[in-house]
């Protein structure tokens, strides 16, 4: 949604089908989906051996760890701008930015006042990115967007699946989809620098 927002025209490609999702989609292996004429390229690899959230995850390491060094290794080569989102510890290799919805004054209003998005996701790009610093230092009371149930208390609010929608800018989603979700905002911010790169007639 974000880069639709931006100006993109936006074709999704998963392996597993996406009923909710709002664009054109395929459903295909996105490792080897063909990429020839697309204008700019976003990739989104399995983040789930890479999140802190692993360490409680019974299930154990899901096996796709190593789709985030290959996509970045086919994205680098490609002639047109990019780029590939992940969490916090994930290895995205070289330069990379952050972002957090506390720098993009992401915020809603709550039955326990009113709470930022606290949500690290990281990008590696082909465009050196512009994003602002990150604001989770400043003592506002925050909330995140993660798990499988509402509640909590004091900064780190978890909130219900009503105030996460809210926050993340998402109201097309179940939570299981929510929570693996990159805020709208985020690739909006995204999108726009990489189309600024663009050429005029692409």
């Amino acid at each position: 949604m974000g880069y639709h927002r931006a100006g993109f025209d936006v074709v999704g490609v998963d392996v597993a089908p996406q009923p909710h999702y709002p664009f054109a989609f395929h459903q295909a292996d996105a490792t080897t989906f063909p990429l020839a004429g697309f204008d700019a390229v976003h990739a989104s690899p399995p983040c789930h051996d890479h999140s802190a959230l692993r360490r409680v995850d019974q299930r154990g390491p899901r096996g796709t760890g190593w789709m985030l060094a290959a996509t970045l290794d086919r994205l680098g080569r490609l002639p047109v701008p990019w780029a590939v989102e992940n969490v916090e510890g994930a290895p995205m290799g070289g330069c990379w930015s952050t972002v957090c919805g506390t720098a993009l004054g992401m915020s809603t209003e709550t039955h326990v006042g009113r709470r930022w998005l606290k949500r690290h996701r990281l990008f590696a790009s082909s465009v050196l990115l512009m994003v602002p610093p990150c604001g989770c230092s400043h003592r506002r009371p925050v909330q995140g967007v993660y798990g499988h149930s509402g509640g909590g208390a004091g900064r780190g609010w978890k909130g219900y699946h009503a105030d996460a929608c809210r926050l993340m800018g998402i109201d097309w989603m179940t939570r299981a989809e929510l929570v693996l979700a990159i805020p709208p905002a985020y690739t909006e911010w995204i999108g726009a620098q990489l189309l600024a790169v663009v050429p005029a007639d692409g």
